[in-house]
């Protein structure tokens, strides 16, 4: 039995002020016992994510800690719920490290979605970093109740389409269109698509069946879901500011983390906050290319949106963003300042 299992079954039975008499006799060699962390996520594991991310961040902790901590990885959800549970179970601590989106579950983390607004988000690495950096200063409090590893984003969302391209907002309009957040849903919806919401490992079955006649999705998250062989079409933007992104949270269960040894906590901070934001980013954006590759490789047809075009959507989509204020307004914040600040930081770390 993990030491945190054994220590918080101790408190449940005898009570803080046994427990600490208890532990005092327990003896050193008892309390240095290895701990096992048990990392959730939704993704396969040839993704980015798993391969690239959460495995490296994995063996860099457990070497850090000379082996006191051990690192399992369940990738494609594999301890069970949906990929919109994922928080929750890392807050209830069923498991003990999630990777997760916040807007799988809308309403619920307002503030975030700003990066997630229309023509935010710039390239993975600077938009992380300005992510890490917003919660730093403004959401501390949206994400209480977990112990926060670091935020990121993906590279700006390229729309895939199943039969043909669209090189104007005529074409896209009637056409349903997967998307992962309530803002992008939005977002598409200003543009006269059907905007259909999902968890991203429903978007094959979803594609293939013709639930969907697109999907917005970055290009390093399209080719482990083989998305090049369902579809036969990319629509993509060629600007500094991309149509959307989507925000990840990469967190750990509190008391797992505050039962940690100093030493321990050293370990898990030492491989958190805005290093590993940047880190996350940059192999997102060099996993870009090779993801649009395969759609290359796979004889796919290929449209750059032309800058009247982008206009165009930036002008439809300006309602969306206005909504995000006056709500943000509501909720006793400043929406405009926050959005201000948040392209601020995207500008900064875009340098």
């Amino acid at each position: 039995m993990r030491i945190m299992t054994l220590r918080a079954s101790i408190l449940g039975v005898l009570g803080g002020a046994s427990v600490a008499a208890m532990l005092a006799g327990i003896g050193p060699a008892a309390q240095a016992q290895d701990v096992t962390l048990r990392v959730h996520h939704f993704l396969p594991p040839p993704s980015v994510a798993h391969s690239q991310f959460i495995e490296p961040w994995a063996n860099r902790v457990m070497e850090e800690s000379d082996g006191r901590i051990a690192v399992e990885i369940y990738p494609a959800m594999q301890l069970g719920g949906a990929p919109p549970s994922l928080y929750d179970q890392v807050r209830d601590g069923v498991v003990d490290v999630v990777w997760t989106l916040p807007g799988y579950t809308p309403g619920r983390f307002p503030l975030t979605e700003v990066f997630e607004l229309p023509f935010v988000a710039g390239t993975a690495e600077a938009t992380s970093q300005a992510a890490q950096a917003f919660y730093q200063e403004n959401l501390a409090d949206e994400f209480a109740d977990v112990h926060v590893l670091t935020l990121h984003t993906h590279a700006p969302g390229t729309f895939h389409m199943r039969d043909e391209p669209f090189d104007s907002l005529d074409d896209l309009e009637g056409t349903s269109v997967r998307a992962p957040t309530r803002v992008i849903n939005d977002a598409l919806e200003a543009l006269d698509a059907v905007p259909v919401g999902m968890p991203v490992p429903q978007v094959p079955e979803a594609l293939s069946r013709g639930v969907v006649d697109g999907t917005v999705i970055p290009w390093e998250v399209a080719r482990p879901l083989r998305v090049q062989e369902l579809v036969c079409c990319h629509s993509e933007i060629d600007a500094d500011r991309g149509f959307y992104t989507s925000v990840f949270l990469f967190a750990m269960n509190k008391d797992v983390y505050e039962g940690l040894p100093e030493d321990l906590q050293a370990v898990i901070d030492n491989n958190s906050g805005m290093a590993l934001a940047q880190m996350i980013g940059q192999v997102w954006d060099e996993a870009e290319a090779p993801g649009r590759q395969a759609a290359v490789d796979a004889g796919n047809q290929f449209v750059v949106l032309s800058d009247e075009v982008v206009a165009e959507m930036s002008d439809r989509t300006q309602g969306v963003i206005d909504a995000w204020v006056a709500n943000t307004d509501a909720a006793g914040h400043d929406g405009a300042a926050l959005l201000a600040r948040a392209r601020e930081l995207v500008d900064q770390y875009s340098q």
